[in-house]
């Protein structure tokens, strides 16, 4: 972390950590609502607002801020997951077959 604060590179490496987290939640919310529907939108708000208390916990500002996009994004990942269920209704997304 030394090598880090050092030559200045906190900020690239938590905008490189926030493109990946992001891309991270573009494919979940598309699985989950594939195989769970849109019943699953309390575990990203469960996980939003642990990540939000753990955010504001932690005091190294690297993990904070990490923290913050990992609880932004569930919350975010939430709307998404509804437009998620009209995307597959307009046939954009494969809709899971029924048994």
């Amino acid at each position: 972390m030394e090598f880090i604060t050092t030559n200045n590179l906190t900020g690239v490496l938590i905008g490189l950590c926030t493109f990946l987290i992001i891309g991270f939640f573009h494919p979940l919310v598309i699985k989950s609502e594939y195989y769970f529907g849109v019943r699953c939108w309390w575990a990203f708000l469960v996980t939003g607002i642990a990540g939000m208390a753990a955010a504001w916990l932690i005091q190294e500002v690297f993990w904070s801020s990490l923290l913050g996009v990992l609880a932004c994004s569930s919350f975010w990942s939430i709307y998404e997951l509804f437009q998620q269920r009209r995307r597959v209704r307009k046939g954009w997304f494969p809709k899971k077959p029924e048994k």
